[in-house]
């Protein structure tokens, strides 16, 4: 991944926490939030390693504001065979956090199971 270090970027990183493994293959949605509207900014599936294979923001796109990520756990849970409720209890999961620094590097981890998840600012 080649980013310049005088801007900031978004970067995620998925590890399933019930299996000790990354979360390979989920799907993981952007979204920007402004003015009550929600402006979706892209779409991917994470890697082997559980990561975006680049930023999901960078550059010009990457402002100060609130952002929400998307992912879809529950079908991720389905597809690796795990038997989960129906509704499941965890399904597609968001996380709504906000950019202050234009300049910084965000990191979102998601530390997921079918039961619980947590996440924090990583580096």
């Amino acid at each position: 991944m080649s980013v310049s270090s005088s801007s900031g970027y978004l970067t995620t990183h998925v590890l399933d926490t019930a299996a000790g493994c990354p979360g390979a293959g989920i799907v993981v949605r952007l979204y920007r939030l402004a003015n009550g509207a929600r402006q979706a900014l892209g779409e991917l599936r994470t890697n082997t390693d559980g990561r975006s294979d680049a930023p999901l923001l960078q550059g010009e796109t990457f402002q100060a504001g609130h952002y929400e990520l998307e992912f879809e756990v529950g079908d991720y849970y389905r597809q690796r065979g795990v038997a989960l409720d129906e509704p499941a209890f965890l399904d597609t999961l968001i996380l709504r956090f906000g950019i202050a620094d234009a300049t910084a590097h965000y990191h979102v981890p998601l530390l997921v199971s079918p039961y619980s998840y947590s996440t924090y600012r990583g580096s």
